[in-house]
């Protein structure tokens, strides 16, 4: 089995439920989006959550991804960086835990913390102080992070510095390793589309889409033009659809499947469920309608609990339906 790294920010996720939305208006916070917020607004936010539930976890867009893989049985790794405290610990005790391969970089800010707000329909909306996660660099892309790799797996999050995203990606390159990427979040992708398409156009090899990632990326292209759309630039494209399910298009090949339809708790992570579901499948040679089948298995567990813990028993649920229904190949 090939070894598939996931590179992001190391983001401890605080995971709130919400009784309605009032704190999202009153921190300008648009629901759905990711939005970071500095120290001044990070110590505003978490005013506001006093006296709300809160749960502590592992996150980041790749990092989940990242999880989900491991937690199949895939051969994972995860290059981030965090602070030297105990939230950074937190981080790499938990990827020791499953079996991730952390290769986390150390500075003396903060570990990054992403402040999860979960609406009562189960919509999420992330306030997020990035802290030592920031201050992943250019000049911390060596070789060696690439050694022993067939794939990264990039959240687009990271697109916001250029100067890393090449770094990444041309190292990748010369390493001979494909490179996935996660749109990761509507107002990133419209804020800086240019660079999005160059990225895309130029090295990426599978692109990851929600319905409003895909149509900031098309200039608002309904779901199947927007997939045929990125597929024309020479990658394969994956457009997650929600309750609709999923699509995917290589080339000439296009096919869906449906979603499972399992009742939504919370869908923090449900896109990264499925991308991790997703890679794990084609990483083990299964055809595009098992990957994507595969993606959905995952994305429909996910969305049934709070953060991204689910139980042991259920994971050994998930391997094996995956194992005698997913990927029949």
């Amino acid at each position: 089995m090939d070894k598939i790294i996931g590179i992001g920010n190391a983001l401890v996720d605080v995971l709130v439920r919400l009784p309605d939305d009032a704190i999202l208006e009153q921190m300008q916070l648009p629901k759905g989006s990711m939005t970071l917020v500095d120290e001044a607004r990070q110590k505003e936010l978490r005013a506001c959550m006093e006296g709300l539930p809160m749960e502590q976890a592992t996150g980041g867009s790749a990092g989940n991804t990242i999880l989900a893989l491991a937690r199949l049985g895939g051969k994972a790794g995860f290059v981030g960086k965090v602070g030297r405290d105990a939230l950074g610990k937190f981080y790499a005790d938990n990827c020791k835990a499953v079996g991730i391969d952390a290769r986390l970089l150390e500075c003396n800010l903060p570990t990054g913390v992403a402040n999860t707000f979960i609406s009562p329909d189960g919509e999420r909306t992330f306030g997020t102080c990035l802290g030592a996660a920031a201050t992943l660099q250019a000049s911390d892309i060596k070789p060696e992070l690439f050694e022993g790799v067939s794939m990264a797996h990039i959240e687009g999050y990271l697109v916001q510095n250029h100067e890393l995203m090449e770094a990444i990606c041309q190292t990748a390159m010369e390493m001979s390793v494909q490179l996935s990427l996660d749109l990761a979040s509507y107002n990133i992708v419209a804020a800086d589309l240019p660079f999005f398409r160059h990225l895309v156009q130029d090295y990426i090899d599978i692109v990851f889409a929600n319905e409003e990632e895909a149509a900031a990326f098309t200039g608002r292209k309904e779901p199947l033009e927007a997939l045929r759309e990125i597929a024309s630039l020479k990658c394969l494209a994956v457009v997650k659809l929600g309750g609709k399910g999923a699509s995917a298009r290589l080339g000439d090949e296009e096919v869906m499947v449906p979603s499972t339809g399992m009742p939504i708790v919370d869908t923090t992570a449900a896109g990264d469920f499925f991308a991790g579901g997703f890679l794990y499948a084609l990483n083990e040679g299964a055809s595009l309608k098992e990957c994507l089948s595969c993606g959905a298995l995952l994305a429909g567990h996910i969305i049934g609990v709070v953060g991204t813990r689910l139980p042991e028993e259920e994971w050994i649920v998930i391997r094996k339906r995956v194992r005698k229904e997913v990927i029949t190949q």
